[in-house]
């Protein structure tokens, strides 16, 4: 293949970059991105994910870490691990034209907590208010 398609095709526009922000208001980004670019951002963002994996299995078969600080621990690289791929792989940014994308996100956030949280409140609830089983085998005929 000849040099021009080569340099044709590291050039091409992809469309979007990893890690652009504007703030609000700002002129709209008329900039090329080409497409080593690009790649090499969704490359830095697999291997950002997969670190975080690796250490997240190593924190748990650790003794380094204090034992009930180990929850804490999992949950540190877990947020960071779902903000690395907000970033790298769907591209959420500070940029304007990301605000409907924020707010489907925050909704999405927000029903999975009160799905989470409603139902560990009714099961604990029930288990508190339930009757015990010995009375329950003594009704029974």
């Amino acid at each position: 293949m000849n040099d021009d398609f080569h340099s044709r095709l590291l050039e091409y526009d992809a469309g979007s970059y990893v890690g652009l922000d504007r703030p609000p208001g700002a002129a709209p980004d008329t900039e090329a991105h080409p497409l080593r670019r690009e790649v090499g951002g969704y490359v830095t963002g697999f291997v950002v994910a997969i670190a975080l994996t690796i250490a997240s299995f190593w924190v748990t078969r650790t003794d380094l870490i204090y034992g009930p600080a180990l929850a804490v621990a999992v949950l540190v690289l877990a947020v960071a691990q779902m903000g690395i791929h907000l970033v790298f792989f769907l591209h959420i940014t500070t940029d304007p034209d990301n605000t409907n994308n924020v707010l489907a996100l925050a909704f999405g956030i927000l029903i999975v907590c009160l799905v989470v949280f409603g139902s560990i409140w009714v099961m604990a609830h029930m288990n508190e208010n339930m009757m015990p089983m010995e009375n329950s085998l003594q009704m029974q005929p």
